[in-house]
C-alpha cells in the first residue's frame, strides 16, 4: 500500500500534461559549463553593477538552430534575457528571470527552492528541455529538471526557444528549449565583484567572482551562498478546512516555515590554439538544503531534501577546412537529492549522466549551410525505491540553413536509438519570407517525441516497461517586424497535438498504471515586444491558449488561457528605476479546483555610488496581492529586498 500511495503522490490520475508533485523524488541534474558549439565567445558583462546601456536589439544565439545567428534571425520564436536584463531585474531565482518571457508560465509548491514547474506553450515540465550550455539537467526518475536550485549569479544569459525542436536535441524537446549560459570572462578585462544582499523572509545572499580575458585565455569564476527562512510552503488553514477528517486525526501539513539554502560555484577556462582552435574545461556544483511540506504526514514533521549537483566538461573547437568548423565536448554531471523524515532517511535518487557531443557545420556558400553531428547519452540512476538498467542514447543529426534572396529556409532531422525501446525519427521545417528588411512572414512545421521516464517504466506498482514515447505534431505561423524606432516584435498562432500520453490510468483492481493513452491539444497565440523608446526599456509579452486535454475535454491542470506581462525601465543620471506587471486569467486545479486570476506588481531601484559602488532595491508582490500557482501552496506576499554591491575598476 505505501507504494501505491507514493505512486499516486508521483503520478495524479489527471492528464499527463498535469502538474506532477515532488514529494519524494527531487531529482535535478547538476548544470555544467560551456562548449562553444552551443555556448558562443560573448562579451556580457560578468559585473553585477554594470553601466546600462541601451538595449541591443539583435544579439547572438545559438539554440534556435544549433549554429551561430542573430536572434532575428531565428526561425522558431526566441528570446535572450540578456546579462542586462538579470542585473535590471534583481531577480532572486531562475523563476523571477523567466516569468515575463511570452508562452512560459510556472506553478511552485512553496517558496524559493521550492519544486517549480515549467510550461511552455502548454507542454508540461517534462515536455520542455532545459539545458545549461549545453548539457541535459532533467533527472531520468521523473524527467523534471530541478530549475529552483539555479540562481542568477552563475547566469550570464538565457535563451528561450518555443516550439518543437526534436529534430535539433531529441527527447523533451516538444514544448520548447531553455538554454541557461553560465559566465565566462571573454572580452572582459579581469575584475573582481562582490555583492551581499538582505530582505524578507531573513534572506541573505552573497556573491564573490573574478574573471576576464588575459591574451588568448578567458576565464571566470563565481561563488554565492543563499539563505532564507522562507514561509510555509503549504496553507495548512486551507488544507485542513477542506480535509476536516483528515486534520481530525492529526494528519495534515507543517504550519512552520520552510527555509531553503543554496551554495553554489561555476568556474570555466578556455585557452585559443592558434587562429582557429581553442579548448577548454568548465565545472558547477551546487549545494542546497529545503525544507518541504507534506499533506500526508504529521503537522510536526520535519521533511528536509539535501541536493547535490556537479558537472565537469572538456571541449575543443575549431576549423578543419576554411569552410569546416567541428566541436567536440565530453561531460559528466551528477545529481543527488537525498530526503529525511524527522531526521531519518527517507529517499534517494542519484542520476548520473554521461555524454559526447560532436557537431560540425560546413558552408557551401556563405548563406548556406550544412549541419551534421552525432550526440551520445548514457543515464544511470541509483534509486531507494527500484532498480533500473542504464539508459544508452546514440544519436544522429543533419540540417541546412539557407536564404535567397527575400526566402529563408531551416530544414533539420534526427534519429535517436534509444536502448530500452529502439529508434525514434524527428523532423522541422522552417521558411522566412522578408515582405521587406523589417517585416518577415515565418512558417514552421515539426514533430517531436518524449521518452519515458524510468518512474514510469520501473516505479513499482505503477511502472510498465513495455511503454512507448510520447508523440507531438506541431505547426505555425508568425510575423517578425524589427525597426529601430519601434524595436522587435514577434507574433506567432501555433497547435500542438499531442498523441500517446502517459497517465496513471485506474485499474479494475484500484492500482493506478502508466499507460499510453491520453491526446492533448494546444492552440495559440503568443506576442513578444522589446524596444527602447526616447530612452525608456520596455518589453511586453502576451498569450492566449487553449490548452485542452481531449480525453476529458477540460483545461490542462495548472495553465491558464490567458497571461501577460509588461516591464518597463530607465536611466537617469546614476539612477534607474523599473518596474513589472504580471497578470494571469483563471487556471483549473486537481480536485477539481479553479484557482484564481492574479495581477502582481514588482519594483526594483538602483543607484551606482561611484564606478565601483553601488546600492540596489527591489520590492516583489508591491500590493500583497494573495494568489495561488498550485493548490494548496503559498506564495511570496510582499517583500523587499535591499542589495550594495561592488566591482573592481
Amino acid at each position: 500500500m505505501p507504494a501505491i500511495l507514493a505512486a499516486i503522490a508521483l503520478f495524479p490520475s489527471a492528464s499527463a500534461l498535469a502538474q506532477t508533485a515532488p514529494a519524494d523524488d527531487s531529482s535535478a541534474t547538476a548544470p555544467t559549463a560551456a562548449a562553444p558549439a552551443t555556448a558562443p565567445t560573448t562579451t556580457a558583462p560578468t559585473t553585477t553593477a554594470p553601466t546600462v546601456n541601451a538595449q541591443t536589439l539583435a544579439p547572438v544565439v545559438v539554440t534556435a538552430s544549433r549554429t551561430e545567428q542573430a536572434v532575428t534571425e531565428a526561425l522558431p520564436h526566441t528570446t535572450v534575457v540578456t546579462q542586462e536584463d538579470i542585473v535590471n531585474s534583481q531577480a532572486p531565482d531562475l523563476r523571477s528571470l523567466l516569468r515575463n518571457q511570452a508562452g512560459v508560465e510556472f506553478s511552485t509548491n512553496g517558496g524559493m527552492g521550492s519544486n517549480t514547474t515549467l510550461f511552455m506553450r502548454g507542454a508540461n515540465s517534462n515536455q520542455v528541455l532545459i539545458m545549461i550550455d549545453g548539457v541535459r539537467i532533467a533527472g531520468v526518475s521523473n524527467g523534471n529538471a530541478q530549475i529552483a536550485n539555479i540562481l542568477p549569479d552563475q547566469i550570464d544569459h538565457i535563451e528561450v526557444v518555443r516550439g518543437n525542436v526534436s529534430a535539433l536535441y531529441g527527447s523533451d524537446a516538444v514544448g520548447g528549449v531553455v538554454q541557461i549560459f553560465t559566465k565566462n570572462g571573454a572580452g572582459q578585462a579581469p575584475a573582481a565583484n562582490a555583492q551581499v544582499e538582505y530582505g524578507s523572509n531573513n534572506t541573505r545572499q552573497g556573491t564573490v567572482g573574478y574573471g576576464g580575458q588575459v591574451g588568448d585565455t578567458s576565464f571566470n569564476v563565481t561563488g554565492s551562498m543563499f539563505k532564507t527562512d522562507g514561509f510555509s510552503a503549504i496553507n495548512a488553514a486551507q488544507w485542513n478546512a477542506d480535509n476536516p477528517k483528515s486534520a481530525a486525526l492529526g494528519i495534515g501539513p507543517n504550519p512552520n516555515n520552510n527555509p531553503y539554502e543554496n551554495k553554489s560555484i561555476s568556474g570555466q577556462v578556455k585557452q585559443k590554439l592558434g587562429q582557429d582552435w581553442d579548448a577548454g574545461v568548465a565545472a558547477y556544483y551546487s549545494n542546497s538544503q529545503l525544507s518541504f511540506d507534506n499533506t500526508f504526514g504529521k503537522p510536526t514533521d520535519d521533511n528536509r531534501m539535501d541536493s547535490v549537483l556537479y558537472t565537469l566538461s572538456a571541449f575543443v573547437n575549431g576549423k578543419v577546412m576554411p569552410d569546416w568548423t567541428t566541436h567536440f565536448k565530453l561531460s559528466q554531471s551528477q545529481d543527488r537529492s537525498e530526503g529525511t523524515l524527522n531526521g531519518q532517511f527517507n529517499s534517494l535518487f542519484n542520476t548520473r549522466t554521461r555524454q559526447f557531443n560532436w557537431q560540425n557545420e560546413y558552408a557551401l556558400t556563405p548563406n548556406h549551410t550544412l549541419l551534421f553531428g552525432t550526440d551520445w547519452l548514457q543515464q544511470e540512476l541509483d534509486s531507494s525505491s527500484y532498480t533500473a538498467p542504464t539508459r544508452n542514447v546514440f544519436s544522429v543529426y543533419g540540417g541546412y540553413e539557407g536564404r535567397i534572396g527575400k526566402h529563408q529556409i531551416q530544414l533539420n532531422a534526427r534519429n535517436d536509438h534509444y536502448s530500452d525501446f529502439g529508434d525514434q525519427a524527428s523532423f522541422s521545417a522552417g521558411y522566412g519570407y522578408y515582405v521587406t528588411d523589417a517585416v518577415k512572414l515565418i512558417g514552421r512545421l515539426s514533430n517531436a517525441f518524449r521518452a519515458p521516464t524510468f518512474n514510469e517504466l520501473y516505479y513499482p506498482f505503477f511502472g510498465q516497461p513495455n511503454l512507448q514515447p510520447e508523440r507531438a505534431k506541431s505547426a505555425e505561423v508568425g510575423v517578425q517586424v524589427e525597426t529601430a524606432q519601434t524595436g522587435l516584435l514577434r507574433v506567432t498562432a501555433f497547435e500542438t497535438r499531442y498523441d500517446n500520453l502517459i497517465v496513471a490510468a485506474l485499474q479494475p483492481s484500484g492500482m493506478f498504471l502508466a499507460q499510453n493513452v491520453n491526446k492533448a491539444k494546444v492552440q495559440g497565440v503568443e506576442g513578444s515586444w522589446r524596444a527602447n523608446l526616447l530612452g525608456t526599456d520596455l518589453g511586453a509579452s502576451v498569450t492566449f491558449q487553449n490548452p485542452l486535454d481531449e480525453t476529458n475535454d477540460s483545461q490542462l491542470l495548472r495553465r491558464a488561457r490567458r497571461y501577460a506581462s509588461f516591464d518597463v525601465g530607465r536611466n537617469f543620471g546614476n539612477w534607474r528605476f523599473g518596474g513589472e506587471w504580471l497578470v494571469s486569467s483563471a487556471r483549473l486545479d486537481s480536485g477539481p479546483r479553479t484557482l484564481g486570476g492574479y495581477g502582481i506588481v514588482n519594483l526594483n531601484a538602483r543607484y551606482n555610488i561611484d564606478k565601483q559602488w553601488f546600492v540596489a532595491a527591489r520590492v516583489e508582490n508591491l500590493f500583497d496581492k494573495n494568489y495561488q500557482l498550485a493548490y494548496p501552496y503559498n506564495t511570496q506576499g510582499r517583500a523587499g529586498f535591499i542589495t550594495l554591491g561592488w566591482r573592481q575598476k
